[in-house]
């Protein structure tokens, strides 16, 4: 039975309590897995339909009290108004909490110096009449949520708002309609309780909602109409209107709408927002076309391939959405925190409560200790901790052109040792090139001999020939015979020519430059010798050149404590020439794409290993590894099997990548001990008697914010220059 996924928006959620509840009233759903993001108000659902269909995945998050429904980047702009509408209507409620709150707070000002602090400067009544709206209207949120959690056989947030504001509350209503007046009331710490904690929560969702700046700036990316070639003319049309196949137009600083290959005409393209690289790239006839990118210059004629959620902009915008709806290993702690939290310190409330009514005999004193306990203990810091930092972290690797697939990814890239690399591709450029010539005597007459041979082959050496030979005339040789392994024989101009291995014209008798020709073996280069009428005309070397950013890249991660182990097919030789350019200092060669997968899971003797490789040959390892990283111009096998997927084919990028992990986990650690910092200090104070209500509940408003706004801090977080 196959499983599939579903993506959920979630709304109702007060805290980490709620997410874990919904967790575990879909955990009892026969064939489901849920994991539930607090703070991006997102359920991941993995669910065998054939035991459990989607409707019924949404009408158990209802009954639990919450609302659910169906999530996806096309509805994403429609989520985000829903959000802006609720969070107007909370903000509407603040104010008018605050209104009816501020004359309460007014009064306890004035009481602190008077002589009688039992005299009241508002009538009790009055105080009753505006702190009973904002109990029951203004607060109503806290109940309905109090009910559904204790329904659910577990508490939240809203359980503890509920109990202390109630319990303040109705103490101050006996009192009032007792006549005791000897007695103090705490209207006003009810009331500022609760505005105090409609505030904090207004204030962590304006600061939640930064954590998804840059998806959506990714999103706002996306072009909504396109100028397509149908029945002879050009016309504009939406972009959701298109189909694989169609003919676009993109005209000069246009954006590119759709995937697409060009057909006609010669730009340069923008493609910063995918690879995070500046300097535009040229296109021209059967290059790649990617949605989003801003054309150049010229006008271009291009065939569209991928369309609507096929392109790559939404493959981006799905992994980025699915990396910032995961869950980190080390949220695990926080989660079983807050499963326990509520119940945990109800128990302290009310011995808190028994003890200063039992021990100083002062019922007052004890609830009022017994409040602050309720009040200042609000898990939301703790489920607030990881999600935010990871989402701000993904959403800025995403800039950078470094997508983190999920969570655990992020976390475990920070704790590599050993980056095994390919060669091909990875540490090289991918693509031979002519690297020296040595001629025997005219340059150009060497050159021209061995293209025009080579003209036709298709193996790798003879593109690098050909393409250095673009400049010159070539001829077409007669009587052209391939020796398969060895080379090739034929004639140009009626005069006998050949072109091959060193050891093929060896044995036809050709005297070469042996002393050139080592030179340029021990560099590990692959040669190809020519000769005509029998003499030598010179050798041609071939490689595949290091990338500009190599060296450079293995000396930053060397400085990150991760050792570079390069993996490649390549003979000893080569390979020691690319490893000894590179700065690396172990390599082996000759290695099958199934041997790779097996060096690595050698290699994870000595730690945590990651991988680094482009092709469908390095999916193994990539899969082998514990991180794996996929360069962005690899194949999609390699970038499925990856954790992390790099647009740019630059090794530094992984450097990157691994600093952007140390920095997002480093902030996740500090909000963890933030948060518990919070309530291992709070709790007992407020039990000692040493907070008051109020000020209770102004430290836990802030404590959220302070979270999520240290969280905002690794939007500082910027690529290696």
């Amino acid at each position: 039975m196959k499983d599939n996924a579903l993506e959920l928006s979630i709304s109702g959620m007060t805290c980490s309590a709620c997410a874990a509840r919904i967790e575990k009233v879909l955990g009892k759903l026969p064939g489901v897995e849920a994991g539930v993001n607090f703070a991006a108000e997102k359920a991941h659902v993995r669910f065998t339909p054939d035991l459990t269909s989607a409707e019924e995945i949404i009408g158990a998050i209802k009954r639990a009290g919450y609302e659910a429904e169906l999530s996806s980047s096309d509805s994403y702009g429609e989520e985000k108004e829903k959000k802006l509408a609720v969070y107007r209507q909370e903000l509407r409620r603040f104010w008018i909490s605050a209104v009816l709150t501020l004359p309460l707070v007014a009064q306890m000002a004035f009481m602190f110096g008077a002589v009688d602090s039992h005299q009241d400067v508002l009538p009790r009544t009055l105080q009753l009449l505006l702190a009973t709206p904002v109990q029951f209207w203004i607060g109503r949120r806290f109940y309905a949520g109090a009910w559904n959690a204790l329904r659910g056989g577990s508490g939240n947030m809203d359980v503890l708002v509920a109990l202390g504001t109630s319990m303040a509350y109705l103490y101050s209503i006996v009192v009032t309609l007792a006549g005791l007046h000897h007695q103090h009331v705490y209207f006003e710490a009810s009331a500022t309780i609760i505005t105090l904690v409609l505030l904090g929560k207004i204030l962590e969702a304006r600061a939640k909602a930064g954590t998804t700046a840059s998806l959506e700036a990714l999103i706002r990316l996306q072009p909504q109409t396109a100028h397509v070639e149908r029945d002879g003319s050009v016309r504009e049309v939406a972009v959701s209107s298109l189909i694989p196949g169609d003919i676009i137009m993109v005209r000069p600083g246009e954006s590119v709408p759709v995937d697409g290959v060009v057909i006609d005409g010669v730009s340069s393209v923008d493609e910063a927002m995918l690879t995070g690289e500046s300097m535009p790239v040229a296109k021209r006839r059967g290059d790649k076309l990617f949605a989003a990118t801003v054309n150049g210059p010229a006008l271009m004629r291009a065939r569209a391939t991928g369309v609507g959620s096929h392109t790559l902009l939404s493959g981006i915008i799905r992994m980025v959405e699915q990396a910032q709806g995961s869950k980190a290993p080390v949220q695990r702690l926080a989660d079983r925190v807050a499963a326990i939290f509520v119940p945990v310190v109800c128990a302290i409330a009310l011995f808190t409560f028994i003890g200063w009514w039992g021990l100083a005999g002062d019922f007052t004193q004890a609830l009022v200790n017994a409040v602050a306990v309720l009040v200042i203990a609000c898990p939301c810091a703790l489920g607030l901790a990881t999600p935010t930092a990871i989402m701000v972290g993904t959403g800025q690797g995403a800039k950078a052109g470094i997508l983190v697939k999920d969570a655990q990814a992020l976390e475990l890239a920070e704790k590599i040792k050993v980056l095994g690399v390919d060669k091909t591709g990875t540490l090289t450029l991918g693509k031979p090139v002519v690297t020296d010539i040595v001629p025997t005597g005219n340059a150009d007459d060497l050159l021209r001999v061995a293209a025009s041979l080579e003209q036709g082959a298709s193996h790798p050496l003879s593109a690098a020939i050909l393409a250095r030979a673009a400049d010159l005339t070539l001829t077409a040789p007669q009587k052209l015979v391939a020796e398969p392994g060895k080379g090739l024989r034929g004639e140009l101009d009626g005069r006998p020519c050949l072109l091959g291995s060193p050891a093929f014209l060896r044995g036809q008798g050709v005297a070469l430059d042996e002393a050139a020709l080592l030179v340029l073996q021990k560099a590990g280069k692959s040669i190809v010798a020519v000769a005509r009428d029998g003499h030598a005309l010179g050798i041609i070397a071939v490689a595949d050149p290091l990338r500009p950013s190599s060296r450079n890249a293995v000396a930053r991660l060397s400085v990150l404590g991760v050792e570079v182990v390069m993996l490649t097919g390549d003979n000893q030789q080569t390979a020691a020439a690319i490893a000894r350019e590179a700065g690396i200092l172990r390599f082996q060669a000759e290695v099958l794409p199934s041997g790779k997968a097996a060096a690595i899971n050698a290699l994870k003797a000595e730690g945590l290993v990651g991988m680094a490789g482009d092709g469908i040959n390095d999916a193994p390892a990539l899969a082998a590894a514990d991180v794996g990283f996929a360069m962005g111009a690899g194949s999609d096998v390699a970038m499925e099997t990856a954790g992390v997927t790099l647009m740019k084919n630059d090794l530094n990028n992984v450097a990157d990548a691994i600093a952007l992990s140390r920095a997002t986990l480093a902030k996740i650690r500090q909000n963890l001990f933030f948060a518990f910092l919070y309530n291992v200090l709070g709790i007992p104070l407020a039990a000692a008697g040493m907070l008051n209500p109020v000020i209770a509940g102004a430290a836990m408003a802030l404590s959220s914010v302070s979270v999520v706004s240290n969280s905002l801090l690794l939007k500082r977080w910027k690529p290696h220059p």
